[in-house]
């Protein structure tokens, strides 16, 4: 396997560190989970669209480059390494956006790719109910269809992004004498939609992360369903193998923790213990050889292979080391590591503890680690069903 990098390749990781280090923001966003941080986060979106640089491996009609994956994948590298503000739109952009391009029409596709790409935008997941978690096909809100309209009812739970964002895209029950994967259908759902309540979920730390969602006859175009109806069941699939796989999280966001880690080290009044030393060494092979894994799958889907049940071996593996990372990197810096942003004293204003606490729900979404090690047992190393 050739892991060197063309003359091409190269210059395009020229190309990226400079418009990034160019255009980086001259101070600090607030918290993208806040009101106001998550305007200026928007408003970072635009400022990526207009340089051409928001979703570079889209098509050029939409706003990109026509990068292929490896490009891309160098473009995520970069992004991480720079320092530059977190993307609000990863809902969309990450996952939504490659369901829109295999499953939306040509009308759907003029409509929503422009607009998720500018920030225009910014899209919430509406997939978990208060009894269906991980097992979606549980799941019992409903949506019946009233001539050019769908009416909704039911109630959804831990939307990623929905306290603040514009659409939330939806999986809902269009047969209503369906069970299980049958009868489910894709809505893309705009969140000021009457009959559509939003309640604020927030987190430890006071910010309002997530959000429920409360149907009550809501109606919404049925030009918002996305696939057919009542094959809602493949579309979402498609969704999640988008985001177990490379699309959601990049190595990128991995290695440059592992460097970061280095460099605190490197920093540290104290030489770490022999188990923190393990653990740093630990972290930054994993993530290297995550790195290695992403490579060779976007080689795989580039010859035009899909990304299949293997999208949850990935999952486990990053979220698990995301956690890993960070809980060494606190491990590292001691007691110091429990101050907030702000602090006088705190490491890297707080971002390790804010970043670790965030690492702690990746086991959880995008289906619990158990589901997925479920998944890998059945689907790829066909073991039986018990």
């Amino acid at each position: 396997m050739d892991l060197s990098f063309t003359a091409n390749e190269d210059a395009f990781r020229a190309e990226v560190r400079g418009w990034l280090n160019a255009h980086r923001p001259h101070t600090p966003l607030e918290s993208l989970d806040t009101a106001v941080g998550f305007e200026q986060h928007r408003e970072w979106e635009r400022v990526l669209f207009d340089g051409g640089w928001s979703v570079p491996h889209w098509p050029e009609k939409y706003g990109g480059r026509d990068c292929s994956l490896v490009e891309w994948l160098i473009y995520e590298e970069e992004y991480y390494a720079s320092g530059v503000p977190g993307r609000v739109s990863s809902n969309g952009i990450s996952l939504l956006a490659p369901t829109i391009f295999e499953f939306g029409t040509p009308e759907q596709q003029d409509w929503f790719l422009p607009r998720m790409a500018s920030g225009e935008h910014i899209w919430a997941q509406g997939w978990s109910e208060p009894d269906a978690g991980s097992d979606l096909a549980s799941i019992s809100t409903r949506a019946v269809r009233d001539g050019d309209h769908f009416v909704l009812n039911g109630q959804k739970t831990w939307c990623s992004r929905g306290a603040y964002a514009d659409w939330i895209f939806c999986i809902v029950r269009t047969d209503p004498d369906s069970e299980r994967h049958a009868g489910l259908s894709y809505l893309l759902v705009p969140a000021e939609t009457p009959g559509l309540e939003r309640r604020i979920i927030r987190r430890l730390d006071g910010e309002p992360n997530f959000a429920e969602l409360f149907f009550s006859d809501a109606r919404v175009d049925a030009k918002h369903l996305l696939g057919a109806e009542g094959a809602g069941w493949s579309v979402a699939m498609a969704t999640a193998g988008s985001e177990r796989g490379l699309n959601l999280r990049a190595p990128g966001r991995f290695t440059a923790a592992a460097d970061r880690l280095i460099d605190l080290v490197k920093s540290a009044d104290v030489a770490p213990s022999a188990n923190v030393q393990d653990g740093i060494v630990d972290g930054w092979m994993r993530a290297q050889a995550y790195r290695m894994l992403t490579y060779q799958t976007a080689a795989r889907l580039s010859n035009g292979d899909p990304i299949g049940s293997e999208a949850s071996y990935m999952k486990v593996f990053w979220s698990e080391l995301d956690v890993d990372l960070h809980q060494t990197a606190l491990r590292l810096a001691g007691p110091r590591s429990e101050l907030v942003a702000g602090s006088s004293d705190a490491v890297a204003n707080g971002r390790w503890l804010t970043d670790w606490i965030f690492a702690l729900s990746g086991p959880i979404y995008a289906g619990t680690n158990e589901i997925q090690r479920n998944i890998i047992a059945e689907r790829v190393l066909g073991l039986p069903r018990r």
